[in-house]
């Protein structure tokens, strides 16, 4: 029930205890709003932890992780779904955010029963429809329309499920608020109160989050606060390919990603990504480069490709795909400052084949070598590959988990890796390839052969 008013910035989150016609936070004009403070649900209020508890104490029996049988989303868990776990799921529209829930869903009735998925935005028909096409037919799935978060909890209080799935956060509100849904103060107060449920009923708790045009979710940033689990759903529509991405979990490593193509019958898992990433992969091209990329604590095999073309009007183009464009404007730059090759007067375009993006900057010497060789004409060796972050001054500097990379470059069948000569020092394990260290550009290039 409503308790004192007060008013709300529905852009920025800024509180006051009076209207104000500019904001103070973000300087907007006419965005502060009415609302009350919320009293929490009365079937939340008695479950909840209310004195302090030894460290030694906590009983860690009931924390067990779930596998869901997709081994994908295993892994961007941190090994399986956590108890009273929250986790939030972005990504474009139309990317494949319900039907990859529809079947984590289906997986997880089968252990977990029941499953309750409330969806804001589909009715029982359409999910019904979508449940057949990708061949779901547990009968542990219950399905709810409905935005009213009361009558949400309502239905979590008589059905008892293990797993909840809200489609989609923005979506959904509570009445008592003035706002409407999608605002400020309805996704931080509706958040807080499924976090609440989630922790006292131990319920795991997956939450659809919008994204905004720039790729972040939409709302407020205390959203990805709160909750225990980001997962970003990436990809194009256009490629099969599909990544989920951690970017937050309390409960394992961050910078997981799981792989998945889009088929007719549903998302896919792809058990071995280099194979697949390569597959398509042209033999003795300039401008192709093999790197080892870690995502997580999994080694990924990518094919870099670069094209360099005389420019025909003005400005020499720089296009970045799958890497970071700053990044690859200090590369270029390095590339005439310390090696004299004058690109000014021609495009340059850079592409991670298969639609995965490339975050680290390891990557470095894989771009440089596949800009060189296209722009000289001259293929780089097919068993070889190249890793090795490039410093301003020229100098390759060292990469993390270079053992794990190299298991996975053998595993693949290459037989060479040209890699930073400060990894090479100390080393004690010993791998059935051989692996060249260099210092420097220069000195990379010319054990390519490309100088």
């Amino acid at each position: 029930m409503p308790g004192n008013i007060k008013y709300r910035c529905q852009q920025c989150g800024y509180e006051s205890t009076k209207w104000m016609g500019k904001c103070p936070g973000c300087n907007e004009w006419n965005s502060f709003g009415e609302e009350a403070e919320i009293i929490p649900s009365s079937f939340l209020t008695g479950n909840l932890l209310s004195s302090p508890q030894l460290l030694s104490e906590v009983d860690l029996s009931q924390q067990k992780r779930h596998l869901i049988g997709l081994a994908e989303v295993d892994r961007v868990l941190g090994g399986g779904l956590v108890p009273g776990s929250l986790v939030l799921i972005g990504g474009d529209p139309g990317i494949g955010k319900s039907t990859l829930l529809l079947q984590t869903s289906e997986h997880l009735s089968r252990k977990l029963n029941p499953v309750l998925y409330a969806s804001g935005e589909e009715s029982p028909t359409q999910l019904k429809l979508r449940a057949d096409r990708l061949g779901v037919s547990s009968d542990q799935i219950y399905l709810l329309t409905e935005t009213n978060l009361e009558f949400i909890l309502s239905a979590v209080e008589k059905l008892k499920p293990k797993v909840l799935v809200i489609d989609s956060i923005q979506t959904v509100y509570r009445p008592e608020l003035g706002s409407s849904p999608g605002s400020v103060s309805q996704v931080r107060e509706c958040t807080s109160l499924l976090m609440r449920l989630a922790k006292s009923r131990g319920i795991s708790i997956f939450l659809v989050g919008h994204v905004t045009k720039e790729g972040a979710i939409a709302g407020p940033k205390v959203l990805e606060h709160m909750v225990d689990t980001v997962l970003y759903f990436e990809g194009k529509e256009h490629l099969a390919y599909r990544i989920l991405r951690t970017v937050k979990n309390r409960f394992g490593s961050v910078s997981e990603i799981g792989v998945f193509t889009m088929e007719e019958s549903g998302l896919i898992e792809v058990a071995n990504p280099s194979a697949s990433f390569l597959a398509q992969r042209s033999h003795q091209a300039p401008g192709s480069v093999v790197y080892a990329s870690m995502e997580g604590s999994r080694p990924i095999l990518v094919e870099i490709q670069a094209l360099v073309s005389p420019t025909s009007f003005g400005l020499a183009k720089r296009e970045a795909i799958g890497v970071d464009y700053n990044r690859l404007s200090l590369l270029l730059a390095v590339l005439e400052k310390r090696l004299g090759l004058h690109l000014g007067n021609y495009d340059c375009f850079v592409n991670v084949a298969g639609g995965i993006r490339i975050t680290e900057p390891g990557a470095d010497l894989g771009i440089v070598a596949a800009i060189v060789s296209n722009y000289r004409n001259q293929p780089i060796d097919e068993t070889t590959v190249i890793l090795g972050e490039v410093g301003l001054a020229g100098e390759v500097r060292a990469i993390s988990q270079l053992d794990q990379r190299l298991q996975e470059i053998i595993k693949l069948g290459f037989t060479r890796c040209i890699c930073p000569l400060y990894n090479l020092k100390n080393k004690k394990l010993e791998h059935s390839i051989e692996l060249i260290g260099v210092p420097s550009v220069e000195e990379g290039l010319i054990k390519i052969g490309l100088w």
